[in-house]
């Protein structure tokens, strides 16, 4: 299993726009993927799952993965993140 930590970057007006893309790039990949907040954890494929997480921009966030393809698929996702969606 793979971990990284990321501080979420986003404008509010582009907020769910940009939570539905971070659940498009951890579909893109076979691997388990999970992201926690404030000791609560979401799939990252499931939108109701990172709904229920309440991301704001600046959150401080956990993102795990496990599979194959695990490194790439947390590399994407923290550039992302990271990117002032």
């Amino acid at each position: 299993m793979s971990r990284e930590e990321v501080i979420f970057r986003c404008k509010e007006e582009t907020l769910m726009k940009a939570i539905a893309m971070l659940i498009q790039i951890s579909s893109n990949f076979n691997s388990s993927i999970f992201i926690e907040k404030e000791g609560r954890r979401a799939n990252a494929k499931s939108l109701l799952g990172v709904l229920s997480l309440g991301i704001e921009d600046g959150d401080y966030l956990v993102l795990t993965a496990n599979g194959d393809d695990r490194e790439q698929a947390l590399d994407e996702l923290t550039q992302y993140m990271n990117a002032d969606a």
